[in-house]
């Protein structure tokens, strides 16, 4: 382990604790949600993402431009699953102007994970940010109303924007993967019941951060 991924590492526990934090009073917290929960296994959470996200990040890029460009969505993403996992909520405040960063450092060929600039660039990524929210909303009709939310599809968005093809399908691999860890976990341990709800957006951030590191 070299100095940056050290530094990173703390650094990124530091965010997630923060974080953590922050969920606990933002946004406004709405019934059955209770604002200033105490430190949780949700805090321990974050933390081990934020830390192992901005670590891998600089493992895989060094210090370079690359692990600037790419640490500045992962930093929000920290910030949606300690809210996401406090609130069952993803906000437009972080997911919509996510989905324009990475829409804007795409353009300009900043974008690590594309390798190109300009629009014949962001043609790829484009589809999978419009084509994935949409197979997924349409696959979730027949489950009833918020069997997935907007907040995941405007994540996914962002997400696309990000990974282009074909490290979108990383990811939601991962995310795929991940959930059925989780679930099968559960069961084992008897702690998910017939009306147990699990928010899919933290496995769609963990996902991401597997899909940009994985090499195309």
């Amino acid at each position: 382990m070299n100095a940056l991924v050290a530094v990173l590492i703390v650094l990124g526990a530091a965010w997630g604790l923060a974080c953590d934090r922050i969920s606990t009073r933002w946004p406004d917290h709405e019934a059955p949600f209770v604002a200033g929960r105490h430190p949780d296994w949700r805090t321990a959470v974050v933390i081990i993402f934020g830390a192992a996200s901005l670590g891998v990040l600089g493992y895989v890029f060094g210090a370079t431009r690359d692990l600037l460009v790419l640490a500045l969505v992962a930093i929000p993403l920290v910030l949606l699953l300690a809210v996401d996992l406090d609130q069952r909520l993803l906000p437009d405040l972080i997911t919509l102007p996510l989905a324009a960063y990475a829409a804007i450092v795409g353009l300009l060929g900043l974008n690590p994970l594309l390798g190109a600039a300009g629009p014949s660039a962001m043609l790829g990524p484009a589809i999978m940010a419009v084509a994935v929210p949409a197979v997924l909303y349409a696959a979730s009709l027949p489950f009833g109303p918020g069997a997935i939310g907007l907040g995941d599809l405007k994540l996914l968005i962002g997400i696309g924007l990000t990974l282009g093809f074909p490290r979108e399908i990383y990811g939601l691999t991962g995310a795929a993967v991940s959930l059925s860890v989780v679930v099968l976990a559960l069961v084992a341990s008897g702690r998910l019941a017939r009306r147990s709800y699990i928010p899919f957006g933290p496995f769609l951030i963990v996902g991401a951060i597997w899909g940009a590191v994985l090499p195309s």
